[in-house]
């Protein structure tokens, strides 16, 4: 049983280590913090300009809609990525098949930011 337990040390150890290490760093932060920042460091700062108005003010529905097309477009091409690489690993039909379903994928992805381009859901008016 002992024998069996041993291969665990080496995770056991670095378990250990890590937290010694979050400790100590989380104690330096705190002891060598300055305790008394200037009020111009913990200003609000949005945008460039001091905020004027609530915390609570509506946003304007184009701030969202310029993040979702971001998230939208940004994550497909990262996915491109690993997708191309193990194209080269594949079987020939499967590669085949995998290349044509990308280049349908990419096909509806480049008619919707054309359909988003022509209605104006990029231009900031």
């Amino acid at each position: 049983m002992t024998a069996f337990l041993l291969q665990y040390l080496p995770i056991l150890i670095f378990l250990g280590v890590a937290a010694a290490l979050g400790v100590v760093f989380i104690l330096a932060a705190w002891v060598l913090a300055p305790k008394h920042p200037d009020p111009e460091k913990i200003s609000a700062y949005e945008c460039g300009f001091n905020a004027f108005e609530d915390a609570r003010m509506k946003f304007d529905v184009r701030f969202y809609l310029v993040s979702i097309l971001f998230i939208i477009f940004d994550l497909e091409a990262a996915f491109l990525f690993p997708w191309a690489t193990s194209l080269m690993h594949m079987p020939h039909g499967v590669a085949v098949f995998a290349f044509w379903s990308m280049m349908a994928f990419l096909f509806v992805l480049a008619v919707g930011f054309v359909y988003e381009w022509k209605k104006g859901a990029l231009e900031w008016e």
